[in-house]
């Protein structure tokens, strides 16, 4: 379960990878080439030696004027330690894959927004021999989707105006609108949305209102507001329920992503009463090219 507003603020792409191409064109006005394919990979930027390079979300966008690599980072305040980051990323990346990488920053707050969009250069003051120019989304550029019919339109672009707004004075009309949207979608996905925005709202009155907004029409799936609904609830049954939960939860991970779940594979992991091997399955999910892999080590 996303329990943080860095998680979600960037795994909303990884529910939804065209969302941040339309948003790039919407919000930003960037001429990016229509997507034929959009694939999610392996973030892990680690090299041989032991440290550790990870970023957030990595796409790999395939056009018909080439291949891009969006490297989206969820940034919560200024980290000056981000300037030799983000330019080891992106080099990291071209090297590896010899695609285009293009680093996008998400961000919650103006300032950080404005220090994220200062370009990055490396070299003399007269001659830069590396410039990085981040793209940024924040409260300055997303837009504020309070109209239920607007947000009907782009529901996953209607949550990330939530998480991104949700701080604001027009936090309760941009949740309404968005509530009102997530009726319109199959509720497995507005469950995620949901669960999504929850986790970037920090202002006690949005997240009351929107607990409110979601008791009112009822989404109690694997959403957070339903654990701690049942936590209060009957003792009786409480593993049988996390078992099955995180059954279908490993297999919508695998349809969110795009990939065939033939019967065995369905059949193997919802009659699994394994929780720990459940929990492995599911974070095999993530990663996965095809269902089988969930059963064995990458």
């Amino acid at each position: 379960m996303v329990s943080s507003s860095h998680e979600a603020l960037h795994r909303i792409f990884q529910k939804d990878p065209a969302l941040l191409t339309r948003t790039l064109q919407r919000v930003l006005h960037i001429p990016f080439p229509e997507p034929r394919d959009i694939a999610i990979l392996n973030a892990d930027l680690t090299e041989i030696e032991p440290v550790e390079r990870r970023v957030d979300t990595l796409l790999r966008v395939e056009t018909d004027v080439g291949t891009y690599l969006l490297v989206v980072e969820a940034q919560g305040k200024v980290d000056e330690g981000k300037r030799g980051s983000w330019a080891y990323y992106l080099s990291y990346l071209y090297a590896k894959y010899r695609c285009e990488p293009i680093l996008i920053v998400l961000t919650q707050t103006s300032a950080t927004a404005r220090w994220a969009a200062r370009p990055i250069r490396f070299g003399l003051p007269v001659w830069n021999s590396l410039t990085l120019r981040p793209l940024v989304l924040g409260p300055d550029n997303v837009p504020l989707i309070t109209d239920e019919r607007e947000a009907a339109q782009d529901v996953p672009l209607a949550a990330f105006s939530a998480m991104t707004h949700g701080r604001g004075p027009q936090s309760a009309a941009i949740l309404e609108s968005l509530a009102a949207a997530l009726r319109t979608i199959d509720p497995d996905t507005a469950a995620v949305l949901a669960q999504f925005t929850e986790s970037c709202l920090v202002d006690p009155q949005a997240q009351q209102i929107w607990r409110d907004l979601m008791t009112a029409i009822n989404y109690f799936f694997r959403h957070e507001v339903a654990e701690k609904v049942r936590e209060e609830g009957r003792e009786e049954g409480r593993e049988e329920g996390r078992i099955e939960d995180r059954a279908e939860m490993t297999l919508n991970i695998l349809q969110w992503r795009g990939i065939e779940v033939p019967d065995s594979v369905r059949v193997r992991v919802r009659t699994c009463t394994d929780l720990d091997e459940l929990e492995l399955w599911a974070q095999r999910a993530v990663h996965a090219t095809e269902a089988a892999q969930l059963f064995t080590e990458s």
